[in-house]
């Protein structure tokens, strides 16, 4: 990709950070005359999974293709691996992995000879910190497909193919690694071995993991740090129980007694509950006790930002911020 110069975008070298994989200042892009990012901010550092969560039209492929150096942007200052990804060579690249939604595969290749195909491209970028490629009799077993590679592409199943994208993401054993809804197709017994392996990557390879995905559950247990993009601004960030508390903090509490049923709102479910107890005993029956989900924080933000109460880079709500 030919570099380009454009007005805003900072080519001054930055001092290196090893902790920090993506930093991103007032980043922007227009397409013509309409601006689809206003200035977004995005900080992620080694071994830490962020979600990129946001409606459809919010910008998310656009930051995404932008942070992967497959589309310039218009204006902002951003660094990924200590690099500009407008100009980030090749060495660069094999740092990166990519799992994509969909791709155009190679149905007639066997699962075992693409996969070691494709990893003698990372050999000529093995470290010692971080030998490339990764081994595919190790890479087909940590993503469930050793039973499956002597098979073509074209003879797997849906959640296998999935499988296979997976392992052609990482197979260069990538310090950042992009996911694109990386669970579409799976089952449930399969979803939860590629939760098993997130984990894996974060906690003992230590790579930075982008995730984005519209599987909000998904996003809770996988993310140590969200962010809600919509309107082509960052308007949330924070944990998922951060977020949940601060957007909807009341918990909704139901419970019957005599034969009749009770639902109450309280910011401090604790104290409303020894008080019931107090008052009624062993006559509250059937209690439940429900806090707010991420589900329900980010239908109320999102819902906020298109209703025009979150105008602005000024409204961004992250962790610690006050209401």
């Amino acid at each position: 990709m030919t570099a380009v110069e454009l007005p805003g975008v900072a080519s001054t070298p930055h001092p290196p950070d090893e902790d920090v994989v993506l930093h991103v200042r007032d980043l922007r892009m227009r397409y013509g005359t309409v601006d689809v990012l206003h200035g977004v901010d995005l900080t992620a550092r080694r071994g830490e999974v962020i979600a990129l969560l946001g409606p459809n039209g919010a910008g998310k492929t656009t930051t995404i293709e932008i942070l992967e150096g497959f589309r310039m942007r218009s204006a902002g200052d951003v660094r990924v691996l200590g690099v500009d990804p407008g100009r980030g060579d090749e060495r660069w690249r094999a740092r990166l992995g990519v799992v994509l939604q969909s791709w155009r595969d190679h149905g007639k290749w066997r699962v075992r000879e693409l996969l070691a195909h494709l990893g003698a491209f990372y050999a000529p970028y093995s470290t010692d910190r971080i030998p490339r490629p990764w081994p595919v009799d190790e890479l087909l077993d940590t993503v469930g497909l050793t039973a499956h590679a002597g098979k073509r592409v074209n003879q797997l199943s849906g959640g296998q193919r999935r499988r296979l994208d997976v392992a052609v993401g990482i197979v260069g054993r990538p310090e950042l690694l992009f996911l694109d809804e990386p669970t579409v197709g799976f089952d449930p017994a399969a979803r939860r071995e590629f939760h098993e392996l997130v984990h894996r990557l974060a906690d003992l390879d230590d790579t930075t993991i982008l995730l984005t995905t519209h599987d909000l559950d998904e996003a809770e247990k996988l993310a140590d740090r969200i962010l809600i993009l919509a309107g082509g601004r960052i308007i949330a960030e924070g944990t998922p129980d951060d977020l949940s508390r601060r957007v909807a903090g009341n918990a909704e509490i139901r419970w019957t007694r005599d034969g009749e049923r009770f639902v109450h709102s309280a910011a401090d479910a604790t104290a409303f509950l020894r008080e019931l107890f107090r008052q009624y005993g062993d006559g509250v029956q059937e209690l439940e006790v429900r806090r707010a989900s991420l589900e329900d924080a980010y239908i109320a933000l999102v819902h906020e930002q298109e209703s025009g109460g979150r105008a602005g880079a000024a409204a961004v709500w992250k962790q610690g911020s006050e209401a």
